[in-house]
C-alpha cells in the first residue's frame, strides 16, 4: 500500500483549482502547483485591478457607465458588482449603465467565473474602484470652489459643499475627476457599513431583467450577422478515437450545404482541445444537420472503446474496498477497525454515475476570421482561456483577437471549457472573411460534454458506547479532473480531496482518508459543485445511517459529532487547498455549520408529526468557504414514487451582499440537487454515451419539482470575508432527499440516482 501521494507542500495547493488550473507534472503523472502560494484572487491568472478608470466612466449628462468584467450566467453578477461599485460612489443606481468588458485579463483583471469566486474575489476591489471615484469627484468639486475637501461629500449623483449647500453633479464634475490622482492605501477611505445604500438591501433588480424577459437579451445563440454560415461536427463517438477516413458526396449534395471541413483531434491530454471530427458548413443548421446525417465515417475507437458503465461501477467498488493512497491520516482508524467486535462496526457503500451540465444554452460560438484579425461572438465563463484557445489554433497573438463574451444560458462548469470555440475556429479558418456561427445541438451535448465524475466512496467507522464514532475510515474512487491536463492522470488531487471528504471537521478520534488510483476513460470536468457532491453524498448519508443505528435523532447526533463551536485551521485537516483561500481568513469554523444546522431545521420544524407515508431528512456541507444545510420533506407513495413537498435550505455566506441573488442561486442550488439525484444519470457502453436528450437524461419537471422552497441565510456579517454563493447550496440536497426517504419508508438509498424506492 501507498502511505502517501505526491501532494503539495504543507504550505502549497494546486494553483486555482477548479477553472484556471496552473499545472506542472511529473512522468507519473502527480498534478503540482507551478507556482508558490497565493491566496484568493491572487491565485488566479490575471489577478486583480482596481482602477476606477478602467471600470468607471462618467458623462456629461450624469450617465455613469460601470464595466462588468465577470460574465452572466444567472448568478446576477453583472449587477451585484456594478452595484458595489455604484454604491461606494454615491451613484444613484437608476442612472448606471452596465456593460459587458471584453476578454482582457491585462485590462480588467481575472475573469473566470469558475469556483464561486466573483463577489468572494471582487468584493473588495470594487469597493475600492467606487470609493475611488467617489473621492476623485469629492476632490474634483473642493478644487473648483477652492475648500478643503474634507468639507464636502458625495450624496446620490452630486457632490455638496456642507457649509454652503453648493452641489456640482457627477457629470459637471466627470471631466476634471478624471484628472485627479487616485487615492490608494490609507487614503482609501471606504463606507461604513451603516451608510449602504445598495449592499445587503436585496433591492436592485438585475440589469438584464426587461431585456431577458422580453426576449432582447443576447446570448450567444443569438449572434446573427449578415453572410453568417451554420456549422455543425460529427464528433469522435469515444474518447482518443481516430478518424479512419469518411466520405462526404452525400453531404455535400443536401441543399444548402456549403463545405465540409476536417477538425483535427486532440494530442496527449484532451484539455481543452477538440474532439475531433468532421464539420458540415452550411446556409443554416438544418441543412448542417442533414448534411451531417448523410457523412460516411470509419472511426478507430481506440483504446476507451470498451467503456461500459456496470463494468467500471464493479473497478470502482472493488477499489475502495482495498487499501488507498493516504490522504488524511489521524490515530489509527484500521488498528481501531480490526480490533472491534462485529457489534461496534458499521460500514456503508454509495455510488453516483457521471452527471452532465445540461445548460438550457447549449455550447455555441461564432467566429470571424479576416486577415490578420480574428473577432469571436460567444458564451463562455473563461473569457481569456478561450481568446488565447482561439489564437493558437490561428497562429496569432492575443492581441490579434478580440472576444466578445454573451450572456450565458447556464455554465455550471461547461462553458468554461472552450473546446467549441475552438472548434469554430478551425472553420472558421477554413472560410476567412465569413462568419461562422458553430451550434452544439442537444445530442452533441450530452454526449460530448466533460462529465461529472463517477464515484464509489466506502465508509466504515467504529461506534463507542453512545454511538458516536470512535474511528472514521473513507475510501474514495472516483476519475480525476486532472485525467484531462496530465495524460495517465490517475487518483484524486488535492483539491478534489479538499471537498467534503479530507476536511470533516467531525470530533472523532481516528480518522483516516484513502483515495483510489482508478483511470479515466471520458472527458472529467468540473460540475456545479464538482466532488463535493459524491463526497457529501457519501459522508451525510452515512451520519445518518449511524445516528440511526444509535438510536438518537439525526440533528442531535449531527450537533455531537461536530463538537464545540471551534475554528480550524484547514491544514489541521490535512486539507492544503481550501478553495484557493487564506487558513487564515477562512478556517473551518464549526459553529457556523451548527448555525446552517439549526436554521434549516428550524425552518422545516423538525421532529413534527408527520403524516403516513412522510419524512423529514437533514444534510448539511461546507463548500467553497461556505455553510450550507438542507431539511427535505418527501412523501413516497405505495408504488415507491417520490414527492418532494418542501426544502429548507439554510445558508452562512458571511456578508450578504446582495440577498436576493443569494436566495435565487439557494432556489436554483435546490432544484439542480434534486434532479441530479431523483434522475441524473450517464451511463456507457462500447465507449459512447447512452443518452442522448432530455427523454433519456431527465432533468428535473415541474410536476416533481417542490411545492416550496424556503430559504434562510444565517449570519450576515460584513466582518467576515465573502463565501461562495452558486455552488455551496447542491451539496446538501441528495443526502437530505434521501433521509428524508428512509424516514418516510425505512428504506435506504446508497445509489443515485433515485428514480422509483423499491
Amino acid at each position: 500500500m501507498r502511505t502517501e501521494q505526491a501532494f503539495l507542500s504543507r504550505r502549497g495547493f494546486l494553483r486555482a483549482s477548479v477553472g484556471a488550473l496552473v499545472l506542472a507534472t511529473n512522468a507519473s503523472g502527480d498534478v503540482f502547483a507551478a507556482e508558490p502560494m497565493k491566496y484568493g484572487a491572487d491565485s488566479m491568472p490575471g489577478g486583480v485591478v482596481d482602477d476606477p478608470l478602467v471600470f468607471v466612466q462618467i458623462a456629461s449628462d450624469g450617465t455613469v457607465t460601470i464595466v462588468a468584467h465577470r460574465v452572466e450566467m444567472g448568478t446576477g453578477v453583472r449587477t451585484s458588482l456594478p452595484m458595489v461599485v455604484a454604491d461606494e460612489m454615491e451613484a444613484r443606481w437608476e442612472q448606471v449603465k452596465v456593460i459587458q468588458a471584453v476578454a482582457n485579463e491585462a485590462r480588467y483583471g481575472s475573469q473566470n467565473v469558475d469556483g464561486s469566486r466573483s463577489m468572494r474575489h471582487f468584493f473588495m476591489p470594487m469597493r475600492r474602484v467606487g470609493a475611488a471615484a467617489r473621492q476623485m469627484l469629492e476632490a474634483a468639486a473642493a478644487a473648483k470652489w477652492g475648500v478643503p475637501v474634507s468639507q464636502v461629500h458625495a450624496n446620490q449623483h452630486d457632490v455638496v459643499h456642507a457649509a454652503s449647500g453648493r452641489r456640482l453633479a457627477f457629470g459637471e464634475l466627470a471631466a476634471d475627476a478624471a484628472k485627479q490622482p487616485i487615492p490608494r492605501g490609507d487614503a482609501l477611505k471606504l463606507k461604513a457599513q451603516k451608510d449602504f445604500r445598495y449592499i445587503g438591501k436585496g433591492k436592485v433588480h438585475i440589469v438584464d431583467a426587461a431585456a431577458i424577459t422580453e426576449g432582447r437579451a443576447a446570448y450567444g445563440m443569438d449572434t446573427w450577422m449578415p453572410g453568417m454560415v451554420f456549422a455543425v461536427i460529427a464528433r469522435a463517438p469515444v474518447l482518443g478515437a481516430k478518424l479512419r477516413s469518411f466520405r462526404s458526396e452525400k453531404a455535400l449534395a443536401v441543399p444548402g450545404v456549403l463545405k465540409v471541413v476536417q477538425i483535427p483531434g486532440f494530442s496527449g491530454a484532451p484539455a481543452f482541445q477538440p474532439l475531433g471530427g468532421i464539420a458540415v458548413v452550411a446556409r443554416n443548421t438544418w441543412a448542417a444537420m442533414q448534411g451531417r446525417a448523410a457523412l460516411e465515417i470509419d472511426w478507430d475507437d481506440g483504446p476507451n472503446g470498451g467503456y461500459d458503465s456496470i463494468v467500471y461501477r464493479k473497478t470502482l467498488e472493488a477499489a475502495v474496498n482495498a487499501s488507498g493512497t493516504i490522504l488524511r491520516n489521524q490515530g489509527n482508524a484500521p488498528e481501531a477497525w480490526d480490533k472491534a467486535p462485529a457489534s461496534k462496526r458499521f460500514e456503508a457503500l454509495y455510488y453516483l454515475p457521471h452527471l452532465a451540465h445540461a445548460s438550457m444554452e447549449p455550447p455555441v460560438a461564432t467566429v470571424l476570421v479576416k486577415g490578420d484579425r480574428c473577432e469571436v461572438w460567444t458564451s463562455v465563463q473563461a473569457p481569456q482561456g478561450a481568446l488565447e484557445g482561439v489564437a493558437a489554433v490561428l497562429g496569432f497573438k492575443a492581441e490579434q483577437v478580440k472576444l466578445n463574451p454573451m450572456l450565458l444560458g447556464g455554465g455550471f462548469g461547461r462553458k468554461s471549457k472552450p473546446d467549441f470555440v475552438a472548434e469554430a475556429t478551425y472553420v472558421a479558418k477554413a472560410m476567412p472573411g465569413t462568419p461562422v456561427k458553430l451550434v452544439w445541438t442537444r445530442d452533441d451535448d450530452i454526449r460530448n460534454d466533460y462529465l461529472h465524475t463517477v464515484s464509489a466512496e466506502h465508509l466504515q467507522a467504529v461506534l463507542k458506547d453512545d454511538g458516536l464514532p470512535a474511528s472514521w475510515l473513507h475510501r474514495t474512487a472516483a476519475p480525476t479532473i486532472a485525467s484531462i491536463f496530465a495524460q495517465g492522470a490517475k487518483g484524486q488531487q488535492p483539491f478534489e480531496a479538499g471537498m467534503s471528504a479530507i476536511n470533516i471537521p467531525f470530533d472523532i478520534p481516528h480518522v483516516r482518508i484513502e483515495g483510489a488510483e482508478v483511470e479515466a476513460h471520458t472527458r472529467i470536468g468540473w460540475f456545479r459543485s464538482v466532488s463535493n457532491i459524491p463526497h457529501a453524498f457519501a459522508v451525510q448519508c452515512f451520519i445518518a445511517e449511524l445516528a440511526h443505528r444509535a438510536g438518537k435523532d439525526h440533528k442531535r447526533y449531527a450537533l455531537e459529532l461536530l463538537g464545540a463551536p471551534r475554528k480550524i485551521d484547514p491544514v489541521e485537516l490535512s486539507d492544503q487547498f481550501n478553495y484557493s483561500e487564506s487558513p487564515k481568513l477562512y478556517p473551518v469554523d464549526t459553529g457556523r455549520y451548527r448555525g446552517v444546522i439549526e436554521a434549516a431545521t428550524r425552518g422545516a420544524r423538525w421532529g413534527r408529526k408527520l403524516p403516513p407515508g412522510h419524512g423529514l431528512g437533514l444534510a448539511f456541507a461546507y463548500s467553497f468557504v461556505s455553510y450550507a444545510a438542507s431539511v427535505i420533506e418527501v412523501a413516497v407513495d405505495g408504488q415507491g414514487n417520490v414527492q418532494v413537498i418542501a426544502v429548507d435550505m439554510a445558508l452562512d455566506c458571511g456578508p450578504q451582499i446582495n440577498p436576493e441573488r443569494i436566495r435565487s442561486q439557494m432556489e436554483g442550488g435546490a432544484i439542480m440537487g434534486l434532479s441530479l439525484a431523483l434522475t441524473g444519470e450517464i451511463s456507457f457502453e462500447n465507449g459512447r454515451v447512452k443518452q442522448s436528450n432530455f427523454h433519456d437524461y431527465e432533468v428535473l419537471r415541474h410536476a416533481a419539482s417542490p411545492k416550496v422552497i424556503r430559504t434562510h441565510l444565517v449570519n450576515n456579517d460584513f466582518s467576515l470575508p465573502p463565501g461562495g454563493v452558486g455552488e455551496p447550496p447542491v451539496p446538501p440536497v441528495a443526502p437530505a432527499l434521501c433521509n428524508a426517504i428512509f424516514a418516510a419508508t425505512g428504506k435506504r438509498i446508497r445509489s443515485l440516482p433515485v428514480r422509483r424506492v423499491t
